[in-house]
């Protein structure tokens, strides 16, 4: 949430930091900023909205520096407007800062800062971190580094803070704690950014900084050091990116894009793990631990929002074929609850950033306990990523659309095949059903760019239903978690109510919802549950409920008595979420479009939550 952009080094430092804004936008758009540093001046423009606001705002204004930071905002502590838009002045006029996260003992720091004479122009909490730093600096005349230093030991919270000053006209120092900071090395400049995005046009070198680092950025010294300043050995790190990855390429929105991207995304997954031809799954992350996994009492498995379906998805996956008991839990409630967790126990984070602060939390709590951390993420070098003692990457790529696709069928793909080689290593899968399973998985990308060749159907539906006020989303078995995924997706993309249930449960309160305005999502592919799914159709129909069905190629039955209806090639059901959860991807997708909505956008969403 927020994202922030640094340069400093011999180019125009505003046309970087603009497009830095642009490609970090997915992670806020409530308002944005730059403040950029010229002969001891400091020029702060912010404005609330996009960055495209922001851009035509500042229109003949001073625009040449060659040091500068940019912020782009989701808004914590104030309204999304232009006072409270980053970046933020001392109040001498002095220094300017930048800040991703929540200072949660701000008021304190506030009322004492007040109480010296200091007025604020803003409601947040960074114009108090950053005055508060000042008021160190200027008491204590020590240096702005050490202001710094002194004042992230007293403040509690998450942070990653950029800070240039009229002083000092091109070093940018900057700290984390929680949320994400890259720092690109260039020739005599650098860059820095919440993300690789802004940073891969010019350079392929990079550094992680992390929690509790301090860094001092100049256009040709890279510092680093930690909280005791002392200093830190900086470990460069070579993207594996291409500039390609975040542009639109002739797609009009990202999420379209990511969604038709899945054949080959999946595919990478797969790539070099999956041997269908050897009958093997070559997972390093598992076979270094197989131990660990094949002994677990249980596994426990902790993510947020769509990683959350993923997750229930696995908890199938892994309970039939490892026969292991599996819980699934939310990382917010996981984090607060005094889990019972012991040595032994598997935790297998699922993040798409690898940052999600609830989650990295929830993990902290959970290694300190003994517990073995399996982190299944999509961002090389993520926070999660180094937390983890194994784990696998999802090769996703970069997903810059708000609403999750793509990561969401490369974390199914990862968990599909950490089931199967659990399972075949324990004995609990025997090898006639492996080797069926891995060709199944390996048939997915194909058959996702069977469901692709055409939407037009999936279209009309969109169209049909676009003005529905609530939708209720049904599935049994391995479908129900796509069922609650398709809901959710249809709420961040349309902003119509949507609601998913085990398609059992809707007896037992959903039912009284059903009228000919509601409509019906079954996700209906032929598995074990088939015949209870038909009931549950009939059910609806009964009352006159609108039924929009998710079927198998061929199936005569469930079409036959739905209003409409989406295909999807047949699939082993332990496989067929990989496919189910693609038209309902379209559907919202669709749905947002037909609304005139911005679906790369959604309102009050950004992509990576790195605050609680």
């Amino acid at each position: 949430m927020c994202g922030i952009v640094g340069y400093t080094g011999p180019r125009e430092a505003y046309p970087i930091i603009l497009k830095g804004l642009k490609r970090l936008e997915y992670r806020g758009y409530d308002s944005s900023g730059v403040a950029l540093l010229h002969d001891g001046k400091l020029n702060v423009y912010k404005k609330k909205g996009k960055v495209a606001e922001l851009e035509e705002s500042v229109l003949g204004k001073d625009l040449h520096a060659h040091i500068g930071i940019g912020h782009t905002r989701w808004a914590t502590h104030g309204e999304p407007s232009d006072r409270n838009a980053h970046p933020h002045q001392s109040q001498s006029g002095e220094l300017a800062m930048i800040h991703n996260g929540i200072i949660e003992n701000y008021t304190q720091i506030k009322n004492d800062l007040l109480k010296k004479g200091y007025r604020f122009n803003s409601d947040t909490d960074t114009e108090v971190l950053l005055n508060f730093i000042e008021d160190i600096k200027k008491n204590n005349a020590c240096t702005l580094e050490e202001a710094l230093r002194i004042a992230l030991k007293r403040v509690v919270g998450a942070y990653c803070i950029l800070l240039i000053s009229n002083d000092d006209p091109e070093t940018i120092i900057a700290a984390r704690k929680g949320s994400p900071l890259v720092i690109g090395i260039g020739k005599g400049e650098h860059f820095l950014a919440s993300d690789a995005s802004p940073i891969i046009e010019y350079t392929k070198e990079v550094v992680y900084v992390n929690d509790y680092e301090i860094a001092i950025v100049k256009p040709d010294e890279l510092i680093l050091k930690n909280l005791g300043n002392e200093k830190q050995t900086p470990f460069i790190t070579k993207l594996d990116m291409e500039l390609a990855a975040i542009e639109k390429g002739g797609y009009d929105h990202f999420m379209l894009k990511e969604i038709y991207e899945q054949p080959d995304t999946i595919f990478d997954c797969l790539r070099g793990r999956l041997l269908a031809g050897s009958g093997k799954i070559i997972m390093s992350g598992i076979e270094n631990n197989l131990d660990a996994f094949i002994k677990a009492p249980r596994i426990i498995i902790v993510a947020c929002g769509t990683s959350w379906h993923a997750g229930l998805v696995a908890e199938y996956m892994i309970e039939e074929l490892c026969r292991i008991p599996v819980e699934v839990e939310y990382a917010s409630e996981f984090r607060y609850r005094n889990p019972v967790i012991h040595k032994g126990d598997v935790i297998i984070a699922i993040s798409q950033s690898g940052e999600t602060a609830d989650t990295l939390v929830a993990l902290e709590s959970a290694k300190e306990k003994g517990a073995f951390i399996f982190g299944v993420v999509n961002a090389v070098g993520s926070s999660i990523a180094r937390l983890s003692d194994a784990g696998a990457y999802t090769h996703s790529g970069p997903e810059i659309g708000v609403a999750s696709t793509k990561a969401f069928t490369g974390q199914l793909a990862v968990l599909t095949m950490v089931a199967l080689k659990i399972g075949y290593a324990k004995g609990t899968l025997d090898e006639t059903r492996f080797l069926h399973l891995i060709k199944e998985l390996e048939a997915v990308p194909e058959k996702v760019k069977e469901i692709l060749q055409d939407t037009t159907n999936i279209q009309r539906i969109a169209e049909k239903y676009k003005n529905a006020h609530d939708f209720l989303f049904l599935g049994r078995g391995y479908n129900f978690p796509i069922a609650l995924e398709g809901a959710l997706k249809l709420k961040e993309i349309s902003y119509i109510h949507a609601e998913g249930y085990p398609a059992a449960e809707m007896k037992h309160g959903p039912i009284a919802l059903v009228d000919e305005s509601l409509p019906v999502v079954f996700v209906a592919t032929k598995d074990s549950y088939y015949q209870k799914i038909v009931s549950n159709v009939q059910e609806i129909k009964a009352r006159k409920g609108k039924v929009i069905a998710v079927t198998t190629f061929g199936d005569e039955v469930i079409p036959g008595m739905a209003d409409d209806v989406m295909t999807v090639p047949d699939a082993d059901e332990v496989i067929a979420p990989l496919l189910s959860v693609v038209p309902l991807q379209l559907l919202s997708y669709y749905v947002g479009l037909a609304k005139g909505l911005d679906v790369d956008k959604p309102r009050n969403l950004a992509k990576s939550v790195t605050v609680e």
